[in-house]
């Protein structure tokens, strides 16, 4: 499997690599984009913010546009499983945009919300990357 991954990115840009990698990149910004929504949605409903599209969206447009930014500043597209430099430069870029936005945009921000943002996006942008190097790993030594 490792030797796909591989192939995938060594791939020309017309061929099936190219496919293979298109869909690498796109699920690596998926991944992300869920995780950032999992926190909103366990934040507003551990607040009792409600869950509404508009509540929802409110709250994480912050952290989407930091995640964009971070996924551009790193270009994780080209590398969107590795821990280093792509999972750390999103994560970051996500809790650090994400939080700058919250005050720009008058929504508040706190230490204590800033210290869970950091855990709770490290925890899953970092690990669901570390979750696919291990299974990639695991199948190519099987």
């Amino acid at each position: 499997m490792r030797s796909l991954w591989r192939a995938a990115g060594r791939a020309s840009r017309g061929g099936r690599g190219a496919y293979a990698e298109r869909m690498r990149a796109a699920l690596g910004v998926l991944a992300d984009v869920c995780c950032v929504l999992i926190f909103v949605a366990i934040g507003r409903a551990n607040h009792n913010a409600g869950d509404t599209l508009a509540g929802v969206v409110s709250t994480s447009w912050p952290f989407l546009a930091g995640l964009a930014a971070g996924e551009l500043a790193t270009r994780a597209w080209r590398r969107p499983f590795v821990l280093v430099p792509t999972g750390a430069g999103v994560w970051l870029a996500t809790v650090a945009l994400g939080q700058a936005l919250r005050v720009v945009a008058g929504q508040g921000t706190a230490v204590a919300f800033i210290i869970v943002s950091l855990l709770f996006l490290g925890l899953f942008l970092l690990g669901w990357r570390l979750i696919a190097q291990l299974a990639a790993r695991r199948i190519s030594v099987s």
